[in-house]
């Protein structure tokens, strides 16, 4: 994978676990699709996204760190990440590994689907 596109994914997650939704929305098309994790479908555009992450972080704590690149033959790239979800109050609701599929447009991220590892 070009140390340009692991950039951009390592921006996006570190955006994402800081909080920081501008810098995080940034790395993405303005028509990405993204999952819903916890409640399952999509939601479209950073204005979606932004609501979603809004409310999921009122909800629950989650991090996300990536351990693994890799280019499927499809041209998907595979990101495998350590994720661990806390409530609020610091109780542990998972801990382990997911992988996050994503499908690039005009360097940026389009779509992400989520795979259990």
């Amino acid at each position: 994978m070009e140390k340009q596109i692991q950039d951009l994914f390592i921006k996006a997650y570190s955006a994402f676990n800081a909080r920081d939704i501008d810098t995080a929305l940034a790395t993405m098309h303005p028509d990405v699709q993204w999952p819903k994790a916890f409640e399952g479908g999509y939601v479209s555009g950073h204005n979606e996204i932004r609501k979603y992450w809004t409310r999921q972080w009122a909800e629950i704590n989650p991090k996300v760190e990536p351990v693994g690149f890799r280019e499927r033959q499809n041209g998907t790239l595979e990101i495998t990440v350590h994720q661990i979800v806390k409530d609020l109050q610091g109780n542990l609701m998972f801990d382990g590994t997911v992988k996050h599929i994503y499908t690039l447009q005009d360097g940026l991220l389009r779509r992400m689907d989520i795979e259990l590892a």
